[in-house]
């Protein structure tokens, strides 16, 4: 159980945090780094949500991703791959591709690239998608220097793979969706 009593600690005052495992890091350090925008995509799944009033499906899906970017910030805030900790696991990663499947079997299949926007929803799992891109990014980049649950990073990547057929489905099944038109503005 979590238990927040006291919120404003003072312990960053000098620009280190504290991780899960009680470390004390600079707060640019590539871990904290990575647990921050892992924290912004939650955020902006939760201005998604916002726009899912009604279609209790996605917001069934987007809730749950939710608390899996919780599960995976927990897992990047207690450094190495050890099995005693809360990590993501390759059944959320599966759940992922069984939505991804599941939705894109009713989207027809795209004859161009898909520009963000189209309906509000659309435009806003775009953005989810590439703030969960950058935190894909970030986790490379810092299991280059330090052990990192391998099931992390393939969760991010199947999680903007999802994001991006959630828009297309938001776009009334790709209907709505906005295509590139190469060199439409020569």
């Amino acid at each position: 159980m979590v238990k927040l009593d006291v919120i404003t600690t003072r312990g960053g005052d000098g620009g280190e945090t504290s991780l899960g495992d009680g470390t004390r890091l600079r707060k640019d350090a590539l871990r904290v780094e990575a647990i921050g925008t892992v924290d912004e995509a939650n955020a902006q799944l939760g201005l998604l949500r916002l726009q899912l009033a009604g279609d209790a499906e996605a917001d069934a899906m987007v809730a749950r991703i939710q608390n899996d970017l919780f599960d995976l910030g927990a897992d990047l805030c207690v450094p190495g791959v050890a099995e005693d900790r809360l990590r993501v696991t390759d059944a959320q990663c599966a759940r992922l591709e069984a939505e991804i499947a599941a939705m894109n079997a009713r989207i027809p299949p795209l004859r161009s690239f898909v520009l963000p926007g189209g309906t509000p929803g659309a435009a806003h799992a775009h953005v989810g998608r590439t703030v969960v891109r950058r935190a894909e990014r970030q986790v490379v980049a810092l299991s280059a220097a330090e052990a990192v649950n391998p099931v992390a990073l393939r969760y991010l990547n199947r999680l903007s793979d999802h994001l991006f057929v959630l828009s297309r489905r938001l776009n009334g099944n790709g209907a709505q969706d906005v295509t590139w038109t190469p060199g439409a503005t020569r």
